[in-house]
């Protein structure tokens, strides 16, 4: 008679479709992954890899958004019981951003771009997302936008890696050069004083004061795609920049400019941002697995909390769901994270 199999872990317990997910089971699974069946809801998951203990498995294509049920079972065998998981809901497909979506904070609603490749002239370039999971095309003036900023006041930035300028798009859906001359500008951020932060990625990061004039403020290393900037609770600016490198690092900017590294091991880091508690969550991969990855405040923890693949960003809502971008499609987990807002 075949033994019951029994979940213990999944690990990560939540993620999109297409995701990596390890199943492990408090018992032998007797033939590994020939017989091995994970089962997410009444979607068969594809079994990657599978040890007596383990199995590797990809998150089925489903658009729930919910807590979910997960199995496994062998053949000719019961199923066990089922743990739970979490499973992204899709709220938008058929765009293309290449940074973090960003939240209105006057009305929940969500910006999310379609960036397009370098020149690429696209007929909507700037998409909102209404608190009910409406898309509404919202503007077609930026060229390339890249990263989406609000002020303490709730007025809206977008850079653009095309031209190097930071627009500043209104409610009526104006759109008005505020910088320029800011190299390829990708990375935009508010620090608490509401001085805003961008990020070249050539190499420049610049301060801009309340008129629009720039100043070179530090400087980092090159990237191979963009910069992504964070202010933490500590005030200091934090930037991931991917390189060449499989084990890039986070870099830590206080307020007078001075870098330094404040995490090491990361494989192309994206788009990143802080949960209330002060752990930092960034679009990455680390030790091989692929998806958000959790950092703790003082940097000795890093996990993978959300599994994903083509990860760019992230966002958390005021409601406490995580909303993560893909190089194609935007997505909401119900996870109960709240992240940190300007004072």
């Amino acid at each position: 008679m075949n033994e019951v199999k029994q979940i213990e872990r999944i690990d990560p317990a939540a993620g999109i479709p297409g995701g990596e997910v390890v199943i492990e089971c408090g018992n032998h699974l007797a033939n590994g992954a020939q017989t091995l069946t994970a089962w997410f809801q009444d979607q068969e998951a594809h079994v990657v890899a599978a040890t007596p203990h383990r199995a590797l498995v990809l998150i089925p294509d489903l658009t729930l958004g919910a807590e979910i049920e997960v199995s496994v079972d062998q053949v000719a065998s019961p199923p066990g019981k089922p743990a739970h998981f979490i499973v992204a809901g899709k709220l938008a497909d058929g765009i293309h951003p290449v940074a973090s979506p960003a939240f209105d904070p006057s009305d929940g609603s969500l910006f999310v771009t379609r960036s397009g490749t370098r020149g690429e002239d696209v007929p909507v370039s700037l998409f909102r997302i209404g608190s009910e999971g409406e898309l509404e095309e919202f503007s077609s003036d930026i060229t390339n936008p890249t990263s989406i900023a609000f002020d303490r006041s709730g007025r809206m930035f977008v850079t653009s890696r095309f031209d190097g300028t930071v627009f500043r798009v209104t409610p009526l859906k104006e759109v008005v050069v505020f910088a320029s001359d800011l190299g390829i500008a990708t990375g935009l951020a508010f620090n608490r004083e509401g001085e805003m932060f961008v990020g070249d990625r050539t190499g420049a990061i610049y301060r801009v004061n309340e008129i629009g004039e720039a100043r070179p403020w530090a400087q980092l290393e090159p990237s191979v795609s963009a910069y992504h900037l964070a202010f933490g609770p500590d005030d200091a600016l934090y930037v991931t920049g991917p390189t060449v490198s499989s084990f890039d690092s986070i870099t830590r900017f206080d307020e007078d400019g001075k870098p330094s590294v404040f995490f090491r091991g990361l494989g192309r880091p994206q788009g990143l941002a802080f949960d209330v508690e002060g752990s930092l969550y960034v679009a990455a991969s680390v030790r091989g697995r692929r998806g958000i990855v959790r950092i703790s405040p003082d940097a000795t923890q890093a996990e993978v909390v959300v599994a994903g693949m083509n990860l760019v960003g992230l966002a958390f809502s005021a409601k406490g769901e995580m909303v993560v971008a893909t190089n194609e499609a935007v997505y909401s987990l119900p996870l109960g994270i709240f992240g940190t807002l300007l004072d």
